[in-house]
């Protein structure tokens, strides 16, 4: 088969979907196509942002990188479907890492069977200090993109895909395979998490195909369900223990109200991964559920043996967002403790991270060092839960003290009355 295949980046204008994750900048939208002779059998448009987590010598690290400008199909590997072999869309970028669709249709539907990504830990400028080497394949037969033959499958809102220890955050797709002519088709087979958004208006020939992924919708207000989350090192010992459930109170732009709205948001510990990184004077939590990711970092003063929560950083890109979400504080002081010991709040209690977030914990324990036999050493109680247990004793002694004075007043009372009698 003699395949040709291109690949063009869509330039910074006006009418292009541009993602800003915080740090990350600018993520541009690509334009990948794979052809057989002078007809295009696959066409995507799309943006990706890679989230993997990798160890090194003493501790689990995370990073996140999207596909850059630079990003080719590759030709060896990529197919038409060709001599019975389904048709594959695989992207290479950087140094050996690749991400690929591979595709199947029943005549009516075509959807994507699996997402393979492949990343290079040899690639010491993404992994640095990374204790593994050469390729790591994951895959995910849980893609959730599904349209009708002859329709483009169009999804702005960001949907993420998890494989491994790694996840794809895709946003702005619009993806065809098994296509008529030579450019994306007219009619348009939209994901369920556009039909709550104004991410981009349907067209009259828009159809409806139901997705079982994409980003949260806030959660309604409520008690948030209590998650054990854990971080190991890199010999698979359980080096932090958080015990805890967490309300993510945030203001941003509604993409539907056109105003800053604020939403409470339950983090779901039955549908958030937990990742991490332990160190000898710090430690990081990762949890990341679809497209939320909420880090804490904790820090040791080794003049004081203490250790407390020094940072809080939020990354969310909800359906309603016109924007995604960022936001960062690195010099905290909450939940203070001992090194040897776990810290522990049962009263609910709130972490100002900056004007527009701050996070509602419940029933939380936490250890970030010294964590020994997978469980938590004693705990140190937060001030407020002693004075959740002060309250019932000074209640109780002000009911002793009025039950005497009165029983006092009774006594003399009683010794009144008797002296008010003569002896005839």
């Amino acid at each position: 088969m003699d395949s040709t295949f291109k690949m063009k980046v869509r330039q910074c204008s006006a009418p292009l979907f541009i993602a800003c994750f915080g740090v990350l900048g600018c993520i541009q939208a690509v334009t990948l196509e794979v052809k057989e002779g002078n007809s295009t059998c696959i066409k995507a448009e799309l943006s990706a942002l890679l989230f993997i987590t990798y160890t090194t010598s003493n501790s689990t690290r995370n990073v996140s990188t999207s596909l850059p400008n630079s990003t080719s199909v590759d030709a060896a590997s990529s197919s038409c479907g060709a001599d019975g072999r389904p048709p594959w869309l695989v992207a290479v970028f950087g140094s050996g890492h690749a991400l690929g669709l591979s595709f199947s249709t029943n005549g009516s539907f075509y959807n994507v069977t699996n997402l393979t990504l492949q990343y290079n830990l040899s690639d010491a400028k993404l992994f640095p200090d990374s204790s593994g080497s050469g390729v790591v394949t994951v895959v995910s037969a849980s893609v959730g993109i599904r349209a009708l033959i002859n329709t483009t499958y169009r999804c702005m809102s960001p949907t993420t895909i998890r494989a491994g220890g790694a996840a794809v955050t895709f946003s702005a797709m619009r993806l065809e395979a098994y296509m008529p002519g030579n450019d994306l088709s007219p009619a348009e087979s939209v994901c369920a998490a556009d039909q709550t958004t104004t991410a981009a208006p349907p067209t009259s020939a828009s159809t409806t195909i139901t997705s079982t992924t994409g980003a949260p919708a806030p959660t309604p207000p409520g008690t948030p369900e209590t998650g054990t989350f854990s971080v190991k090192n890199s010999s698979g010992t359980v080096c932090l223990l958080a015990k805890m459930g967490l309300q993510l109170n945030v203001s941003y732009v509604s993409q539907s109200q056109n105003k800053t709205v604020q939403e409470l948001f339950n983090v779901n510990p039955n549908l958030t991964v937990s990742s991490g990184s332990c160190g000898g004077t710090t430690a990081t939590l990762a949890l990341t559920q679809q497209a939320t990711t909420l880090t804490f970092t904790f820090s040791v003063n080794s003049t004081t043996t203490k250790y407390h929560l020094s940072g809080i950083n939020l990354f969310a890109n909800w359906s309603d967002m016109s924007d995604p979400f960022s936001a960062s504080n690195t010099s905290l002081d909450y939940l203070q403790s001992t090194l040897g010991h776990s810290y522990m709040c049962n009263t609910e209690q709130t972490l100002l991270v900056v004007p527009a977030l701050s996070i509602n914990t419940f029933r939380l324990q936490v250890q970030p060092f010294g964590v020994t036999a997978n469980q938590f050493a004693a705990a140190e109680e937060c001030q407020l839960d002693q004075d959740q247990m002060l309250i019932p004793i000074i209640v109780g002694a002000a009911l002793a003290v009025l039950v005497l004075i009165v029983l006092i007043a009774y006594l003399i009372g009683r010794k009144r009355s008797h002296a008010g009698y003569q002896t005839i």
